[in-house]
Parts: structure tokens; C-alpha cells; sequence
């Protein structure tokens, strides 16, 4: 399948030369100091100045051209990235003598590694992805490539070829769950082999060309141990969380986009009993649950004709019908919201969801206006009384301006007065308002109350640990 062929490299270009080349910004954008090289899945290592200047050359679209109109590609079905590999670098190397280019041993191995990215990999941000301080990866068109680490934006010097190529990895990320995008479907919720989450605009909906947004799924078991210890929460706070996981309380993770929702959904579901039959229910499947009696079921978009599509609330319906123990929605946005709560009320206790709000106020109001979406001759009264009823605790996590996440509530509903539903803080996070500095300072207060849902911790045995743990 592949020639034999060498040739002799003239090193033109060290790569301390070209370590210090400087992108230019790209409009008003500052560009990050460059991050250290990193090495990608084979093993090759990425510049800081990133892939721009090979990718966009004369020298790359030649051999890449060339590789690609030699190749096999029947022979290549069914191999992996490391058997592939010798076999282009020996493409690489004979196309080189062929042309009569002159490369460099840095070079041949940034084109081998660029061209496996494209075989077998997202492109340039494979190595981002690679990275384990990204958390997300934002492609805003083939010319600027963010990425978030540590809870902020910083703009990359990876860039694609055109915006042909960014459309051609939106369209193998969306195949790979058997979903598609192009003109006449221009956006697509998919997620990756190992749970990331992945959402494409194309054009003509994305003006300046397609864009990729890409939740990574981290790769470490986060555990409310863990982001207590991190400052994400108070040792105190993880004790509740867990109780309240273990004695079966209905719970909604309320914040904002990229606050870390499902993150923190993930570390609750890690208290689910052995013995308890769980079925998760989302659009792109993000959930990573470690017991071994669990269900996963995923919506399914339109097709072209309109037909075929499955909404969460057609899912959430089934699942009640499949004798579960608990349901876990990975986020309300719509009339499920009153499918859930039916659920909540009729003997799935310990179900959990997550919803978009600011306040675990505003996530109680978001939950009445999706209600009487699905159902608009409801009276209000009678939709606040479902609320009250079904739900237990409000976790309200929020993505601070030094890009750390905190729990900054946790709120518990306790009943109606009137037409009121009644709340009560069981911990709040209270920041040191004269400190300006670009790291949030703050203590996490714990509310002097006896927790309404103690007498069910006491159905459980955990009375005296619920109480223990309100009291550090």
C-alpha cells in the first residue's frame, strides 16, 4: 500500500526558531501567552505557535494532495491510528523525494501528525482535546479556536485549514452518533466517544463560518469529597449533598451555562444504591453513572422529512412504564418539566435534574412557566403545590469572575403559605465584599435550622449524621 522510498532532510528551520515566532492578534484580540508544547495522541509534539503556518503552506496541501490520492483507502478500513502511522510517514517521505521538497525531521513529524488528526482525530484541536486543563474547546470559524482552562477564555494559536474543514469534523463528530449536519440541518446537539458534549451551527445560521462547541468531559471521578477539598463547596455542605443523595431527596442543580450543573449531577449520582434501577434521559448523552443497573436513553432529532424525532418528554413518559427507581433528567428546558414532577410525586423519590437559573428562586419560576407550557389550563396554585410536593432541595452552583465554581445555596422547600412556596437556606457562600482582587474570597455560612427533611433522614437512619453535619 505504501512506496518505500527516503529522502535526505535539510534542517532549514530549528525549532528554537520556531518557538519563537509570535502570532499576530486576530482583530481586537489579545492573544494568550503561548501554552508549552504539548505531545499529542501519537506522539508527536505541537509548537506553541500552533498549526497555522503548516497547514496554510504550499508545502502541506501538497502532501497531504499526495497521501491522500496514493492511499488504499479499502486497505485503511478497520486499523488504528498507531498501524497507520508508519505507513504515512513513508508516504510523506516518498512524496517529499518525488516533488523534490525539502522538509525537516520537525516538520515531517508535524504533517504526519496533522494528517492522522484528520483521519483519525478532530483536526488541529485534537491536542486540545488531549489537554487535561481544557475544559472547553470553541471553534468560531477555521480562524480562532478558544479554549476555557481554569474557568476563563484564552484564544489559541490553532487554526483549520478553511471553513471546508471545519465543516467536514462537525460532520464526522455528528456521524459518529448517527446524527447528521449540513445546509438543510444546519445544527446538531452530539457528543464524542468519551462523553463530551458537542454542539455545530453551520452556515448560513453561523455568519462568519461554522462553529464547534465542545464540553469536555473530564476524564478524573469528581466526587463531592473532591470539590469540597477544592473549594467548590464547604466539607459541610458535602455531607448534607450526601445524605440527602442517600436518603432519596428530589433534588435540581440550578446555575448557569458552564457552571458546572452536570458536573455536580454526576457527583450526586454517586450515592444511588447498588440495588436501585436507574434510567437517565438526555439529548446528548453526559452523564457517567458508576452503578451497575443503569438505563440511558438519549432524544433523537428529526429527519428531513420531519419525521422520526423523540423529545425528552416522549422519553420521560417511557421511562415511567420501565419500572424505575430513580429518573434523572439532564436538564429541564421545556413542557417535560411537568411530566418530571409527576414523576417526583408518584414514587420516584431520589430523582434528579438540572435547570438554567440565576437563583433557586428563579428556578422555582422557570419550573411554573415550563409547566404550564405543557399544560396551560393548570392553575397556577395547583403547579406550585406539584413544586412543593415533589420537589426537596435546590443546589445553586454558579461559575464566579475568578472562573472558580462554587455552591453558593443550598435551598430547601419546605411547604406553601398561601399561594407562596416557603425556602429556607440551609448553606449560603457569603464573599468578602472589600476584597477586589481577581480571586473571589468568601466563607460558606451554614444556616442555624433544623433541615425539614430530617424526619426522612430518620427513616434512613441518617438523623443524627444530618444533624452532625449541620452543625460544622
Amino acid at each position: 500500500m505504501f512506496g518505500q522510498k527516503q529522502v535526505r532532510y535539510v534542517e532549514t528551520v530549528s525549532d528554537a526558531g520556531a518557538e519563537e515566532a509570535v502570532r499576530e492578534p486576530l482583530g481586537s484580540v489579545e492573544p494568550v501567552t503561548p501554552a508549552p508544547a504539548s505531545v499529542s495522541a501519537d506522539g508527536h509534539r505541537s509548537t506553541p505557535e500552533g498549526n497555522a503556518p503548516l497547514v496554510r503552506s504550499d508545502l502541506f496541501r501538497i502532501i497531504r494532495n499526495g497521501v491522500f490520492d496514493s492511499m488504499n483507502a479499502s486497505a485503511a478500513v478497520g486499523k488504528t491510528r498507531e498501524q497507520m502511522k508508519p505507513g504515512v510517514e513513508q508516504l510523506v517521505l516518498g512524496i517529499a523525494e518525488r516533488e523534490r521538497l525539502n522538509i525537516t525531521m520537525a516538520e515531517q513529524g508535524q504533517i504526519v501528525g496533522e494528517l492522522l488528526n484528520d483521519m483519525f482525530g478532530l483536526g488541529p484541536i485534537e491536542p486540545l482535546l488531549a489537554d487535561e486543563t481544557v475544559t472547553d474547546v470553541l471553534v468560531n470559524g477555521p480562524d480562532q479556536v478558544y479554549v476555557e482552562r481554569h474557568g476563563r477564555l484564552e484564544l489559541t494559536p490553532y487554526k483549520f485549514r478553511d471553513n471546508t474543514h471545519v465543516v467536514n469534523v462537525a460532520q464526522r463528530i455528528a456521524a459518529g452518533v448517527g446524527r447528521r449536519v449540513d445546509e438543510s440541518s444546519p445544527m446538531v446537539d452530539a457528543r464524542l466517544a468519551d462523553g463530551s458534549r458537542v454542539n455545530v451551527v453551520l452556515p448560513p445560521l453561523a455568519i462568519h463560518g461554522a462553529t464547534i462547541s465542545i464540553r469536555k468531559f473530564s476524564k478524573r471521578d469528581i466526587t463531592l469529597h473532591r470539590m469540597a477539598q477544592q473549594g467548590n463547596m464547604s466539607p459541610a455542605m458535602a455531607s448534607v449533598l450526601k445524605l440527602a443523595s442517600t436518603c432519596r431527596l428530589n433534588i435540581i442543580v440550578s446555575g448557569g451555562t458552564g457552571s458546572g450543573k452536570t458536573t455536580l449531577l454526576n457527583a450526586l449520582s454517586h450515592f444511588i444504591g447498588l440495588g436501585e434501577r436507574t434510567i437517565t434521559i438526555e439529548d446528548a448523552a453526559e452523564l457517567q453513572l458508576v452503578q451497575p443497573h443503569v438505563v440511558s436513553l438519549e432524544t433523537r432529532p428529526e429527519n428531513a422529512e420531519g419525521l422520526g424525532g423523540v423529545a425528552q418528554r416522549d422519553l420521560v413518559r417511557n421511562a415511567l412504564r420501565m419500572r424505575p427507581d430513580r429518573i434523572i433528567l439532564g436538564e429541564i428546558r421545556g413542557a417535560e418539566a411537568f411530566d418530571v414532577l409527576q414523576a417526583m410525586n408518584t414514587g420516584h423519590d431520589g430523582s434528579m435534574t438540572t435547570i438554567h437559573a440565576n437563583t433557586p428562586r428563579d428556578g422555582i419560576t422557570r419550573l411554573e412557566s415550563m409547566v404550564m407550557m405543557a399544560n396551560g389550563n393548570l392553575p397556577l396554585m395547583s403547579i406550585r403545590r406539584q413544586i412543593a410536593s415533589a420537589v426537596h432541595l435546590i443546589v445553586q452552583i454558579e461559575r464566579m469572575r475568578d472562573g472558580m465554581r462554587r455552591v453558593t445555596r443550598i435551598t430547601e422547600l419546605v411547604g406553601m403559605e398561601g399561594d407562596v412556596i416557603i425556602t429556607q437556606d440551609l448553606f449560603s457562600f457569603r464573599y468578602d465584599a472589600s476584597a477586589y482582587n481577581d480571586e473571589v474570597k468568601g466563607v460558606y455560612d451554614c444556616a442555624l435550622v433544623r433541615p425539614a427533611f430530617s424526619e426522612r433522614a430518620a427513616y434512613y437512619g441518617l438523623e443524627e449524621a444530618l444533624l452532625e453535619a449541620m452543625k460544622s
